[in-house]
């Protein structure tokens, strides 16, 4: 929230227990939901769509880029739209927990940002125009994710949950609608999709209430005071950020690591792994293994509101597994079925869920109130951090097998 901005103001003439204020709290309440909900399937939505067409970007790179050792491998993996769909992300995550908190102004350049990269995808004509368009889709979901999870401290803890489900809601409806729409043509599917860009306007400044002075009155006199020591003595403020940071590992480093591993899988050996005489086509697997992990995402970023995990680092040892098992098998190919590997891309998916939404949900509840909203903010860098480090393994390890005699 912009320091100077107030909330709205409470009608005081109106007694606690009255059932107009009962209504419009719970009205607000939903709308806050909402609002959440739709926030989080835009933010994430452009960046699923980029990683979704990834094998139809790289598609279009020189035929000498495939290896003579193995066919239908190409050297430039997917994991070059990865990193490009993600260190702008990284970039932002690490520099705008330290800036003023200006939501307004935030949001609008979320907005511009998620629109120019659906353009410069659509119609840039070349490699490099298309991979500048998924860097600019990278800055928005970065900045957006900073952005609303540290605006989260405004309302009712539940938003998170919300966010969070539609975070995932994004992976499967990103994915399975650009798998679709994809027969129209990749330039006449992402133009459809500007939507999403108006989409966040409408949740951002229509739908989503303005905070309640009455429900939210100590987050509001923090935020105060938190853009008053941002603004006078920013040295200070930024020194104090830093000495949060080691009691912040037991969430960052679980967090890193089960991306840098899921990352890997997803944009190392997908496209490797094509399994003959299944019902789906091998040109079609990665799309749908795609569209499958981000189901399981899905269901397990939605489940924080029925379980949840305390001890998130068992998530990145089963996913450590997980990527013995996908690298194994790209080498190697010993899994006879397509669809026991959809059950281990569902269950890849599940772990990684469940590792977002159980750590942002232990912040929410174990982060002093005064501290909160940085914790939320920097610990986004994690996972970016580790899907940056899985995009460069991913290309040194695709290359790799890409250099291996193919099984008989």
């Amino acid at each position: 929230m912009d320091a100077q901005e107030q909330p709205e103001k409470v009608i005081q003439h109106l007694p606690i227990d009255d059932p107009a204020m009962a209504q419009r709290k719970r009205r607000n309440k939903i709308r806050s939901l909402v609002a959440y909900w739709i926030l989080g399937l835009c933010n994430n939505y452009g960046y699923v769509v980029m990683l979704t067409a990834a094998d139809d970007i790289i598609g279009n790179t020189e035929s000498d880029s495939t290896s003579k050792v193995r066919e239908n491998c190409k050297y430039l993996s997917t994991g070059a739209i990865l990193l490009a769909d993600i260190l702008p992300s990284l970039l932002i995550k690490s520099v705008a927990p330290f800036i003023p908190f200006i939501v307004h102004l935030r949001v609008a350049l979320c907005v511009l940002l998620s629109a120019s990269g659906f353009i410069a995808v659509a119609l840039g004509g070349s490699l490099f125009i298309s991979i500048l368009g998924v860097i600019l889709t990278s800055f928005c979901s970065g900045l957006g994710e900073v952005t609303y999870l540290q605006y989260s401290s405004f309302y009712k803890k539940n938003v998170v949950s919300a966010w969070s489900s539609g975070t995932g809601g994004a992976g499967v409806i990103g994915a399975l609608s650009y798998t679709l729409l994809e027969r129209i043509g990749m330039q006449t599917t992402l133009l459809v999709m500007l939507i999403i860009p108006a989409m966040t306007a409408i949740s951002f400044w229509i739908i989503l209430p303005k905070p309640s002075e009455e429900d939210i009155a100590e987050a509001l006199e923090i935020q105060t005071k938190i853009n008053e020591d941002e603004l006078k003595s920013p040295k200070e403020s930024f020194i104090k950020k830093i000495k949060l940071l080691p009691g912040l590992m037991k969430y960052m480093i679980p967090f890193g690591l089960v991306y840098l591993f899921e990352y890997f899988i997803n944009q190392g050996t997908f496209e490797i792994i094509q399994i003959p005489n299944s019902l789906i086509a091998e040109s079609s697997q990665y799309k749908w293994l795609q569209v499958t992990y981000q189901v399981g995402v899905f269901i397990s970023r939605s489940s924080v509101s029925f379980w949840h995990i305390k001890q998130t680092w068992i998530m990145a040892v089963f996913q450590a597994i997980n990527v013995i098992i996908f690298t194994t098998e790209a080498i190697y190919y010993y899994i006879p079925s397509f669809y026991i590997v959809v059950a281990l891309v569902l269950w890849e998916g599940l772990l990684g869920g469940s590792s977002y939404v159980n750590t942002y949900y232990r912040i929410a509840h174990e982060v002093k109130p005064e501290d909160k909203q940085f914790s939320m903010a920097i610990t986004g860098f994690a996972d970016s951090a580790g899907i940056a480090l899985a995009g460069m393994f991913a290309i040194l390890a695709h290359n790799a097998i890409c250099n291996t005699p193919q099984p008989s």
